[in-house]
């Protein structure tokens, strides 16, 4: 019970990797809120865990107001925030810069960079009247690396490493641990949308040719990613802050 007593928030709750990180989080003691856009399927997964245990709330990363309430409500509801987990993201086209639409491109940083920035804006008040606390960011291995066809994604994860970086510099003095976890190629919608995104009607020849780029030789799995969340989330990592932490088959060794 690495978690007991602890409450923690996590955002994009119904993908692959924050569904499993609930799971993984509750397995080990945690009260939780569970924060997505998509009303239907947080209730739905609330339901799966346990009402007792999950509290389901619907709101837009990118409103301030909205992610407020939601750790307000969080707060409300079961009294403290020690963990967060601001996982919510997307992957935007598929396109070199040249041709790519502004317009995805700002819904690409207004999620995974101005979401990031307002949940910590939001969750560090309370942590720091609890004490301290453990703030997880999910960033990519596109936060450490480039790669072709996706630069507003790679810019908004690399992004986030640096938001990562100051917050963990500005707060400890509170005891507020910040780091990021950086996935290479996880077996989720995101990695199905990226497959046929760089070859339309031939995923299944891209899944092959990326798993061969992976020293491990497949794709990782969304439990994969939430044990690290897990022990980046307990006093386990007690001294462990403003770290990139890469789960990704060996793909940044090359």
């Amino acid at each position: 019970m690495r978690l007991k007593n602890k409450i923690a928030i996590l955002t994009g709750a119904t993908g692959g990797i924050g569904e499993a990180t609930a799971h993984r989080f509750i397995s080990e003691g945690a009260k939780i809120a569970i924060v997505d856009i998509q009303k239907e399927k947080i209730e739905k997964l609330a339901k799966e865990i346990g009402q007792e245990k999950a509290l389901a709330l619907t709101a837009d990363v990118t409103d301030a107001i909205s992610i407020k309430k939601c750790v307000e409500k969080t707060i409300t509801h079961y009294g403290q925030l020690d963990i967060a987990f601001l996982n919510a993201g997307i992957e935007g086209d598929v396109a070199k810069i040249t041709e790519y639409p502004l317009d995805s491109f700002e819904r690409v940083m207004a999620v995974n960079v101005t979401g990031v920035f307002l949940g910590l804006k939001s969750v560090i008040p309370p942590m720091q009247k609890n004490g301290g606390g453990s703030i997880i960011i999910t960033s990519s291995l596109g936060g450490l690396r480039g790669q072709s066809k996706l630069a507003p994604y790679i810019a908004s994860k690399h992004a986030v490493v640096g938001l990562m970086k100051s917050a963990s510099v500005e707060y400890a003095v509170d005891k507020i641990r910040v780091n990021t976890i950086n996935p290479g190629p996880i077996a989720t919608r995101m990695i199905e949308s990226l497959e046929e995104g760089y070859a339309p009607g031939s995923s299944e020849i891209m899944k092959k040719k990326m798993e061969r780029a992976v020293p491990l030789r497949r794709y990782g799995r969304p439990h994969e990613v939430a044990e690290l969340a897990l022990f980046l989330a307990s006093d386990e990592a007690s001294f462990i802050t403003g770290n990139c932490y890469p789960v990704d088959g060996g793909i940044n060794a090359i």
